[in-house]
């Protein structure tokens, strides 16, 4: 059960591994959220923005990337960033948490705590908050170096907002330079709602990896088809493996053999106790 399917899952809904249910509606009440992409130089007017929206009695979420500095990565972390967000909202004015997986668990529930009951306005925080944390009187989600997440992780962050009554926005802060796929990506957050939409999108980019392995992300090893553009051609096949099967469960007939032989020398390959 996901909002945004890795694009190994949703590849293997193809083969018929899965039973897919469809759930197109958004839950009874929500509404939808507003998302908008602002490249660095326009920090200061996002922090007017989020000053604004507290002002009105809402709270926020901002989220990184990382955790500490990384010698290999150029982009925001999250103490570097609690401190930035301390300079925009003065500690006498405002209450700022801060929430990351290498707290205690008891520090971890702590913080979070004093955002859930509405003590704190901000919550600085990594994606250890991209699921299962509802509060409806937050109306903000800030991702720091957006650029740097995948579509599925930002999907699930931004459906920590809009949970409320009231209009809820989710903002897209990037570095100055942005790669073809991290435009392609920032763009397809910005234009689409809906995570079967982005799931897509995402497979489309990243690939979908193994379906007889545990690799979840990278060109596929089909000789022939593409699990993007063939989705019809494989559907076919599907129905006629079925069919085979049903036919000759143990693949005995002579009309078999050629197939039967091959997937043989595929199990001796394979390690087929790892296919999901």
């Amino acid at each position: 059960m996901t909002a945004t399917p890795i694009p190994r899952t949703l590849a293997m809904t193809s083969y018929g591994d899965l039973e897919v249910s469809v759930i197109k509606e958004m839950p009874p009440g929500r509404k939808p959220i507003s998302t908008v992409h602002r490249p660095e130089i326009y920090r200061a007017k996002v922090m007017d923005f989020i000053k604004h929206e507290i002002a009105q009695g809402r709270q926020i979420y901002i989220v990184y990337p990382l955790i500490a500095e990384s010698e290999k990565l150029d982009y925001e972390n999250l103490y570097a960033g609690y401190e930035q967000v301390k300079q925009f909202f003065p500690d006498h004015l405002y209450q700022i948490a801060m929430v990351h997986g290498k707290q205690t668990q008891e520090e971890r529930e702590q913080n979070m705590q004093s955002f859930v009951k509405g003590k704190a306005h901000i919550l600085v925080a990594t994606t250890v908050i991209e699921v299962g944390v509802n509060v409806p009187n937050a109306s903000v989600m800030l991702i720091e170096s957006a650029e740097r997440f995948g579509l599925s992780q930002m999907h699930q962050l931004r459906g920590r907002v809009g949970r409320g009554a009231d209009k809820s926005y989710c903002i897209l802060l990037t570095g100055p330079k942005l790669s073809a796929v991290g435009k392609e990506r920032i763009q397809t957050m910005v234009q689409e709602t809906s995570g079967f939409a982005i799931s897509e999108k995402d497979l489309q980019l990243r690939g979908p990896g193994e379906i007889d392995g545990i690799r979840q992300s990278g060109a596929a090893d089909l000789k022939i088809a593409d699990i993007i553009k063939d989705v019809e051609l494989m559907a076919v096949t599907r129905k006629a493996a079925i069919e085979i099967l049903q036919e000759d469960s143990n693949l005995e007939n002579v009309s078999h053999q050629s197939l039967k032989n091959y997937l043989l020398s595929r199990k001796e390959k394979e390690i087929w106790s790892r296919i999901s």
